[in-house]
């Protein structure tokens, strides 16, 4: 088995996605070891006692959008001590730093919600729109220093219409999102037995 941790800010919907996707068998040789999140009343976390997988809440110190250092070490250790082979950042919020990412190379898997390298960083739906694009969509990739940056694995596009407000366009990528994750983690999964 491929083990792989779910880490994320907000309301999981992505994980869920991937949990509905083990559930059904179509995630190959990956299985979940844990939930983990930044907010304490996150979402995400009440899909723990909903899949049976631990979901815990790590203090990740008082800046907003990084780690400290002190708590970078403690989400280093405790998806350490989950045997985990991959981890997977769906919705999280947070900038990873060098210590974080050495501790697992080529082992972090991100979603953008845009076609990288278009779009980099916050509001990637927005700019998008805002641009005039015909074709945007999401983006799984792996996690370097570089914001938004590392290797990309897969993507899906998903076609601007005329009528596209923000909220609808939204809603398409989200569905793209929740289903290019899983399919991803499912490759990787075989890619690791293989």
């Amino acid at each position: 088995m491929m083990k792989f941790v779910l880490i994320g800010s907000g309301t999981g919907s992505n994980a869920e996605a991937i949990l509905n996707a083990w559930k059904a068998g179509s995630l190959g040789n990956a299985t979940p070891v844990a939930i983990l999140s930044d907010k304490p009343n996150a979402r995400i976390l009440t899909l723990g006692e909903q899949f049976g997988v631990p979901a815990l809440y790590l203090d990740p110190g008082p800046y907003k959008t990084k780690l400290t250092k002190e708590a970078e070490e403690l989400y280093v250790n405790t998806i350490r001590s989950t045997g985990a082979d991959l981890v997977v950042l769906a919705g999280f919020m947070r900038v990873i730093h060098d210590d974080f990412l050495k501790a697992f190379p080529r082992r972090i898997i991100n979603l953008h919600p845009s076609l990288l390298p278009s779009f980099k960083g916050l509001h990637a739906i927005e700019q998008a729109l805002h641009y005039g694009v015909k074709y945007a969509g999401c983006t799984v990739h792996f996690v370097t220093g570089e914001l938004d940056g590392g290797p990309i694995i897969e993507q899906a596009v998903v076609r601007v219409e005329e009528d596209d407000t923000v909220e609808s366009f939204t809603a398409k990528v989200h569905r793209a999102e929740h289903k290019l994750l899983p399919q991803v983690i499912a490759l990787l999964a075989a890619e690791f037995h293989a």
